[in-house]
């Protein structure tokens, strides 16, 4: 097996901000696993919330070539066990690897990814669309620009309700918003009760990842659900999420790709939390990853390669929020 390793510096439509960042350009790297004249593809971003660097997705991947580059015949499970010992300090680096083998993996096999898992495509969640934070006049002009039947607006500033308030009178959508980590308790329970009157369907992240015991008070009191996300990283946190969040938002590239994302959504079905999975600002390559899931999900945001001014692949599209698969093997992905 080959490995091919490029980087890209993909632009955004928009300058993109939330409360902890604003960025006009995100560095992703796609990871190209190739075997007898068939590619399978994975994609990780750049991350300074994390740590994460180009250079140290580079580099990481780069001291286990041979490990990987051996690999001969494992399944995608087993592939994800050899591997991901040497990549604990980067799950970045992981998901990228492990999704472009379980691409390569259902390629092989000449079967979509979802049809290798045996999931019903028919009844998928629709996607939202991603406000970031800007003045109202300008989030209000996105809106417009991007007619979609559910939007998520990200918070985190002293204006919150004003802007909620004001998106509201130019759309009859869903909304769902998320504070990344920006609220205290005493601001989510009321704000909760305002954004539920303004058709809010929940609240992301509100507070700060490891305030285990404020998110309690909001999980007992909040007449919204709320959703993990900052504190739902890695397998370990689902069960530590039970009566603390009523959903969780699994990100492949924190939790280290889709193997150990598929079983994080099998244990947050056991214990009855609503299933998410979202995304980072990343191509069509990691979007169409995600497109797979769909079948094992309450809730989805996968708008990431909607948010580029230039995408870098073609695979699944995605119109007025709902996914269409392409007629290829695995992901579906090829690159431009």
């Amino acid at each position: 097996m080959k490995l091919i390793l490029r980087s890209y510096n993909l632009k955004l439509k928009h300058t993109f901000r939330i409360s902890r960042k604003t960025i006009d350009f995100q560095p992703s790297l796609i990871v190209e696993l190739q075997e007898d004249g068939i590619s399978g593809f994975g994609e990780a971003t750049s991350n300074p919330y994390y740590n994460i660097s180009i250079a140290i997705l580079q580099n990481d991947i780069e001291k286990f070539r041979t490990l990987i580059e051996t690999a001969l015949n494992e399944t995608p499970e087993d592939f994800w066990l050899k591997i991901s010992p040497f990549f604990q300090n980067n799950p970045f680096a992981l998901c990228a690897l492990d999704n472009a083998y379980n691409d390569l993996y259902a390629r092989k096999k000449g079967k979509k990814l979802y049809e290798l898992w045996n999931y019903e495509v028919t009844h998928n969640p629709l996607t939202n669309y991603t406000i970031g934070i800007d003045t109202v006049e300008n989030m209000v002009r996105k809106m417009k620009e991007f007619p979609w039947p559910i939007y998520k607006i990200k918070l985190g500033t002293p204006e919150d309700i004003a802007i909620v308030t004001e998106l509201r009178k130019h759309s009859d959508s869903i909304f769902r918003v998320d504070a990344n980590c920006a609220w205290t308790v005493e601001e989510t329970l009321s704000n909760a009760k305002i954004l539920k009157n303004l058709g809010v369907e929940f609240i992301e992240q509100p507070l700060k990842a490891n305030d285990w015991e404020g998110q309690r008070q909001v999980f007992k009191n909040s007449v919204l659900p709320i959703m993990a996300d900052e504190s739902c990283i890695a397998e370990d946190d689902i069960a530590k999420c039970y009566n603390h969040f009523h959903g969780v938002n699994i990100k492949l590239m924190k939790c280290g790709g889709i193997t150990p994302g598929r079983r994080m959504i099998a244990e947050a079905k056991k214990l009855g939390l609503k299933t998410m999975v979202g995304c980072m600002t990343e191509s069509t390559v990691g979007i169409s990853a995600i497109a797979h899931l769909l079948p094992e999900l309450d809730y989805v945001d996968m708008d990431g390669a909607l948010l580029l001014a230039e995408d870098i692949a073609s695979g699944i599209t995605i119109k007025n929020g709902k996914t269409y698969y392409p007629e290829r093997t695995g992901t579906g992905v090829i690159l431009f």
